[in-house]
């Protein structure tokens, strides 16, 4: 039953994601918050379906408003959807193989996303620092995870320094976001499992701090959170 409904979800997946972006095509020549408009569709929608496979999701803590970095645990895909359909205004920063993406990558350059190449070290870190000063005049929520990559739940955390240099020089709160979705969407395969995925919206993280204790607090926030999901079993 289970691997039934996985695929229906699957198929389901694929089939949301190609209409919505096929029917939004002619959103490239609209301003850029009917694109954002788009993404809170797909991402509702893909949420919604989860019911397939008796998965519920549940969103607590203060969602971001204004100009914030947002920095979640990253398990599965479903933490970039997520961001896409809660936060009012989010923009990304990702690399740029996934602007290769048909659809996808266009969509996500007309919505603002800081795409980098992540091998640019300085060069890298100098265009993300202008960029998101532009987002946050804006009042976007820059979101960026702060291990780079996904990470199997209850694995060894490892965060990156990226995010600590962007805190310094965009001198914004930082808002943690704690999560079990890898347990019940799970990083490769199409295999979902029944139960609850919580997306927890951490106390903010005030500017100012120094670089060893921001990152200290950062990853004890994300990681302790994040654990205890995954104890609560649910």
């Amino acid at each position: 039953m289970q691997a039934l409904t996985s695929l229906l979800y699957t198929v389901f997946f694929y089939f949301w994601t190609a209409l919505v972006s096929l029917l939004g095509t002619p959103l490239f020549f609209c301003p850029q918050r009917w694109t954002l408009v788009l993404f809170h569709i797909w991402g509702r929608g893909l949420v919604a379906a989860l019911a397939i496979c008796r998965i519920k999701v549940e969103v607590r803590g203060q969602i971001p408003q204004g100009a914030a970095l947002v920095a979640p645990k990253h398990q599965c895909l479903l933490d970039v959807v997520a961001q896409y359909t809660w936060l009012p205004a989010a923009t990304f920063v990702m690399k740029k193989e996934l602007g290769w993406i048909p659809w996808f990558g266009w969509y996500a350059f007309k919505s603002g996303c800081i795409v980098i190449d992540r091998g640019g070290a300085a060069k890298t870190m100098r265009q993300v620092i202008r960029e998101g000063t532009e987002r946050f005049k804006d009042g976007r929520q820059v979101v960026i995870f702060p291990e780079g990559t996904r990470k199997a739940p209850g694995a060894e955390p490892d965060y990156k320094p990226g995010i600590a240099a962007l805190y310094r020089e965009l001198n914004v709160p930082v808002v943690p976001v704690a999560t079990n979705a890898g347990v019940h969407w799970p990083a490769h395969g199409m295999m979902r499992r029944p139960g609850t995925i919580v997306f927890e919206y951490l106390e903010p993280i005030p500017p100012g701090l120094k670089r060893a204790e921001f990152m200290r607090l950062l990853q004890e926030r994300i990681e302790t959170r994040s654990n205890e999901l995954l104890a609560e079993g649910l």
